[in-house]
C-alpha cells in the first residue's frame, strides 16, 4: 500500500486529486500510477487506470494472479477495467469519503480487503477540504 500512497502524494505535489495505485505480480510492482485527470486533462487516468496502462499489456494470466492496490475506493469506471482483466484480488485503502463498485467487484468474485489506512483517510478528507473544485468535478457531482 506504500507504493499506492507515494503515487498519490506524487499526484498531489502535481496539483492533481491524491489517489494513487500499483499493480503486483508474484511480489513486484508492474505498474503503477496517480489520477493525472487535471495535469494531463485526461477523461480517464484515474490512479487506476494509470497504473494499468503504465503495466503495459500483460497476458491474462499475469492480471489474473496480480493484486491491485489502491488507495481510494475504485469507481465503476475503474473496477470495470478491473473485472475487464480479470484482477482477483483489490485492496483498498479507504472508502470512508468515497465508496466504488465493492459491492459489484465482490459479487463478480473479487477479494477485496479495506485498510481504513489513516494515511490514506487523512490525504484525502484535506484534499476534499481545500479542493472541493477539483474533487466535485472529478466524482462528476
Amino acid at each position: 500500500m506504500q507504493a499506492a500512497i507515494d503515487e498519490a502524494r506524487k499526484g498531489l505535489d502535481e496539483g492533481g486529486i491524491p489517489i494513487g495505485s500499483v499493480l503486483v505480480h508474484e511480489g513486484k510492482v508492474i505498474g503503477r500510477g496517480h489520477n493525472r485527470r487535471v495535469q494531463s486533462g485526461s477523461a480517464i487516468l484515474h490512479g487506476e487506470m494509470d497504473a494499468l496502462e503504465n503495466a503495459g499489456r500483460q497476458p491474462a494470466k499475469v492480471y489474473a494472479q496480480s493484486t491491485l492496490y489502491t488507495t481510494l475506493s475504485p469507481c465503476a469506471m475503474c473496477s470495470g477495467a478491473i473485472l475487464l482483466y480479470g484482477i482477483k484480488r483489490v485492496i483498498v485503502g479507504e472508502n470512508q469519503t468515497f465508496l466504488g463498485e465493492e459491492a459489484l467487484l465482490a459479487s463478480r468474485g473479487v477479494t477485496l480487503q479495506v485498510q481504513h489506512n489513516q494515511a490514506c483517510i487523512s490525504m484525502m478528507k484535506d484534499f476534499i477540504a481545500a479542493r472541493p473544485d477539483l474533487w466535485n468535478e472529478d466524482i462528476g457531482r
